[in-house]
């Protein structure tokens, strides 16, 4: 074969969807392929080309849009454009230009037909959707496990616990309890009556409640089990259980099956499936006895996000991991400068914000917070709170979240205040949506309460909610401002990337792929006053809505979690070789493959903005 044969060979095996032919296949191509020429402003498909053909981007770059002039993709090496060969339609709706000299193959149509009948990979290119494609992408990301073929992804809880359910009634000495479960060589059993779970105990209470306690072994065992229950399905992931029990702070949860108690998982049933994880991270968070404890163990959060990356992790995974880590840290503040300071002077919540708030961080997070008061502090009392927040946010800075940038946090006096000011604030960001309100919402309208003993966040919830439902004036604006981040469709060419400065010939992965979209599930759910505060969690309720099909929100929920689960990638890649995470990726670090996904992820972005625009008639504010 001529080495420009050769050349073509290799540059259609580089590409998708070349790249699943066999390379019998492969070299038999370049001798049927016909080269064509495009200046820069010539029309795109040529005028004068009669026979319809799938036109792949040797080199250049083609804009196309559709009949009223709007942009709908650009095109660039490796690209094939939208084919005629199914429906000669598609070539009269695309109006393309070249914008650079361009350089492009064309693959006859019937020798296409050849290749998709007799390579079903090869056909599945142009058979899926964009939707289908990126899901397909999402699911291989999911699937592909550690060399072992089994991680806490893939397994389901009902696949690690033990077959025979230890239990007894809530009568049974704690004596005979104790005997129950060294038979059984079990750390917890349950205890049920007529067929309901009423409550478990564990190794930890018979030495705590009872031992320590000095209570008598013939004592019922209702009198030292634990009596308010978090459980999980058998059909939840290992890893789902694994992020539950680091939330809660708990190493048992009863295994439900159709309503009926099945089993405990255990942290020690997880643990021969996860070597470092955050279970164990968030209990010496919670034994550190200072500061200094407290951020030794912060050091481990980037391990965790390496390891469960390892593990095929997604975005949401990991998101929700550290997280619970970074949660389990900021309560423990909280008790070490209350042990500290004293007893608050009344009650207070502390409300965490932006990625904190909606579980979706990484171990590249700030800190926004804030302090719900209940009541106006006397300045005695106003000290007090200012000395608890600038503890708590300072330990936090400390152990690797940075103070914000903005200053959205508790240790400013502006976001520390009572139950009346807050609502006073929503009311007037609003009802008079100014620009720096704007900038508020990504933070202020997804807040969780952290810390909230006396209930105090869920009153303001509900005001919020209420008013953001009934203002569409103020949606309006969240709409016009959500899709001021728009995907950069564009990205493998330089008109698009970072110029200059350390992120040279990169793109913002963060601000640019994963905002937009938790930017559009925010006006969502505001508008559908829903309460969850997590972007996917969004997008699942508001699926099928009239804001918002169920195809819409699928689409967004795999953009998300694909362009995500790049953005964690890249991050460990960098954790591994002990450097800075960032967001900003250079697009010659993906695959040709990967970046085709990701422009399929980027277009779904792009269509779906245009339709939350349309909606609202965002427009009007922009």
């Amino acid at each position: 074969m001529d080495i420009e044969l050769i050349e073509i060979r290799d540059f259609l095996a580089s590409h998708p969807p070349f790249d699943n032919l066999p390379e019998a296949t492969l070299a038999t191509l370049p001798k049927r392929l016909t080269v064509r020429y495009l200046r820069r402003g010539s029309s795109f498909p040529p005028e004068d080309e009669k026979t319809p053909a799938l036109y792949i981007l040797r080199s250049g770059a083609i804009e196309l849009r559709d009949r009223s002039g709007d942009l709908i993709g650009k095109l660039a090496e490796g690209d094939t454009a939208p084919s005629a060969c199914d429906d000669r339609r598609i070539q009269h709706s695309i109006l393309g230009t070249a914008s650079e000299d361009t350089l492009v193959y064309l693959l006859p149509c019937e020798l296409l037909s050849k290749l998709r009948a007799e390579h079903p990979e090869f056909a599945a290119h142009f058979d899926q959707s964009v939707s289908e494609r990126l899901r397909r992408a999402l699911d291989s990301i999911k699937e592909r496990g550690p060399i072992s073929g089994t991680s806490l992804m893939t397994v389901r809880v009902r696949d690690l616990i033990n077959a025979h359910l230890v239990s007894a009634p809530p009568e049974t000495s704690i004596e005979q309890a104790a005997r129950i479960m060294s038979e059984g060589r079990c750390s917890s059993l349950i205890v049920m009556e007529e067929g309901q779970l009423r409550g478990l105990l564990t190794v930890r209470d018979l030495r705590d409640r009872c031992l320590a306690a000095g209570l008598s072994p013939q004592r019922p065992v209702s009198e030292i089990m634990t009596h308010t229950l978090h459980t999980t399905s058998a059909d939840t992931l290992g890893f789902q259980a694994l992020i539950t029990m680091s939330r809660l702070n708990v190493h048992h949860l009863p295994v439900l099956r159709d309503g009926a108690v099945i089993g405990v998982i255990s942290t020690s049933d997880l643990v021969r499936f996860q070597s470092a994880n955050a279970v164990y991270l968030v209990g010496d968070i919670h034994k550190a006895e200072d500061l200094k404890t407290l951020v030794a163990t912060a050091r481990k959060i980037p391990e965790v996000q390496i390891h469960l990356v390892a593990s095929s992790a997604t975005a949401d995974q990991v998101g929700q991991a550290i997280t619970a880590v970074t949660d389990a840290i900021n309560l423990r503040l909280l008790e070490l400068a209350e042990a500290e300071l004293g007893p608050p002077p009344f009650p207070y919540c502390w409300m965490v914000g932006g990625s904190q708030a909606r579980r979706e961080q990484s171990a590249h997070s700030d800190q926004d917070n804030a302090l719900l008061l209940a009541q106006t502090p006397t300045p005695e009392q106003a000290a007090y709170f200012q000395s608890l927040a600038t503890r708590v946010t300072d330990g936090m800075n400390a152990c690797g979240f940075i103070h914000c940038p903005g200053d959205v946090m508790a240790s400013n006096p502006q976001w520390r205040q009572p139950l009346a000011t807050w609502r006073q604030y929503f009311s007037d960001w609003i009802e008079r949506p100014q620009p720096q309100a704007l900038l508020n919402a990504s933070v202020f309208f997804d807040l969780r309460a952290l810390h909230d003993p006396e209930h105090l966040f869920p009153s303001l919830q509900r005001d919020i909610l209420r008013k953001t439902s009934e203002n569409r004036i103020f949606i309006a604006h969240m709409a016009a401002n959500a899709i001021k981040h728009r995907p950069p469709l564009g990205f493998f060419r330089n008109f698009v990337l970072v110029r200059g400065g350390e992120h040279d010939h990169s793109f913002d992965l963060k601000h640019r792929g994963t905002v937009p979209i938790i930017d559009m599930a925010r006006v969502h759910a505001l508008s559908a006053g829903i309460p969850d505060v997590n972007s996917l969690e969004r997008l699942q309720m508001v699926a099928g809505s009239a804001a918002l099909s169920r195809d819409g929100a699928a689409n967004l929920i795999d953009a998300l979690e694909f362009i995500g689960t790049l953005r964690v990638r890249h991050q460990a890649d960098q954790l591994r070789a002990d450097e800075p995470p960032d967001n900003f990726l250079a697009p010659d670090r993906l695959s040709a493959l990967e970046r085709g996904h990701l422009k399929d992820a980027f277009a779904l972005i792009a269509s779906l903005q245009e339709t939350l625009g349309q909606r609202y008639q965002a427009g009007r504010f922009a």
